[in-house]
């Protein structure tokens, strides 16, 4: 599978403010220059309002699909299946990794020591993690207006797979992972592994 594209830069609200404004200069020569800076001042406040109520992604945005390969490379691909191989470059030498249960790991080594032990060495009863549908949520984290990291926040449920067996549920938990672009490679940098709770609970 491809990797996740690369960030890019967000100029198109910057654009759209810019000829705004253009547009207002050429007004206030020809009109009321106090109706004309009212409207300039409305115009800054919508497009502040617009800038913060549109920091989650839409599932349609690159950064989201981005996140979303992301996903399916790090657990379909990885925890599921582990092809340990193909989650390699996309972790963090100086991961950190907190879990509400079995403690904390602060590097890329603990982490895939913590898989090889937990996650892949018991093909007979193979945990395997499923992304609740509709729970993912991207939030883009920006540096003088180009993307450099993104936060991914959602709920996943952990089944047992046996032989001859469908796979039952045995938790459900939520998770918030920190990507950051690292040598023009998307990276899992941090994350919080939460609220675990039995199907009994």
């Amino acid at each position: 599978m491809a990797g996740p594209k690369q960030p890019y830069a967000r100029k198109d609200n910057i654009v759209q403010l810019i000829l705004q404004i253009i547009i207002f200069k050429v007004e206030i020569l020809n009109s009321n220059p106090m109706r004309t800076f009212s409207k300039l001042i409305i115009a800054l406040l919508a497009f502040f309002f617009c800038k913060t109520s549109n920091a989650q992604m839409e599932p349609s945005s690159e950064l989201y699909r981005s996140v979303q390969d992301l996903d399916s490379i790090l657990f379909i691909n990885g925890f599921n299946n582990c092809m340990l191989q193909e989650m390699d470059p996309y972790i963090a030498k100086d991961l950190e990794f907190y879990h509400d249960q079995s403690g904390i790991s602060t590097s890329k080594e603990e982490f895939f020591e913590a898989i090889n032990q937990n996650i892949c060495s018991n093909w007979d009863k193979k945990p395997i993690r499923k992304l609740v549908k509709g729970s993912m949520e991207v939030f883009p984290l920006y540096n003088n207006g180009v993307i450099y990291g993104a936060i991914q926040k959602g709920v996943h449920q952990f089944y047992i797979k046996e032989s001859d067996k469908e796979p039952y549920l045995t938790s459900t938990a939520k998770f918030t992972h920190v990507f950051t672009m690292e040598d023009n490679l998307w990276q899992l940098k941090r994350v919080l592994s939460y609220d675990h709770n039995s199907p009994e609970q």
